[in-house]
């Protein structure tokens, strides 16, 4: 299976200009995908804001995207992703609920108001392979987005 990212159907069909930039990589030896802002977001001192992406990634079943916060937004404006490091299973690509857009809850730690302009590179995604154990027996079945393992 094949790993890539692209834009979730309901902005495919935009002009070119106003669709999501897809996930990429600034150099060769960098580890994580840059993710781009879709709208310009303002983020309130101690508060948090729910950020669109547009985008999914596809990935081989053994695998899963790890999200971050770019680093420069957590040390220069005390940005942090609500979970900490947000996982985006293999699984989640296509869900019923949100066609496996992926999603971003951003505190604001700090005493400032912070403003994340539209195309910003605001968090980045690393894919990485994940191991079983020897007797793992799950074989339940996605059946919607953020939060819905076995509902």
């Amino acid at each position: 299976m094949k790993r890539f990212f692209e834009v979730i159907s309901e902005y495919a069909e935009l002009p070119k200009e106003e669709r999501p930039i897809l996930p990429k990589r600034q150099t060769k030896n960098s580890a994580g995908y840059d993710f781009y802002a879709l709208e310009d977001v303002v983020i309130p001192a101690h508060e948090e804001r729910n950020l669109n992406t547009g985008i999914k990634a596809c990935m081989p079943a053994d695998e899963h995207l790890e999200l971050f916060i770019r680093s420069s937004y957590g040390i220069k404006y005390g940005l942090m992703l609500n979970n900490c490091v947000g996982i985006i299973d293999a699984d989640y690509y296509n869900n019923p609920d949100n066609e496996g857009e992926i999603l971003a809850r951003i505190r604001n730690c700090s005493d400032e108001t912070v403003i994340i302009e539209r195309n910003q590179r605001f968090m980045q995604g690393i894919f990485i392979k994940h191991q079983l154990v020897d007797n793992d027996e799950a074989d339940g079945e996605r059946t919607g987005g953020v939060g819905s393992t076995l509902k």
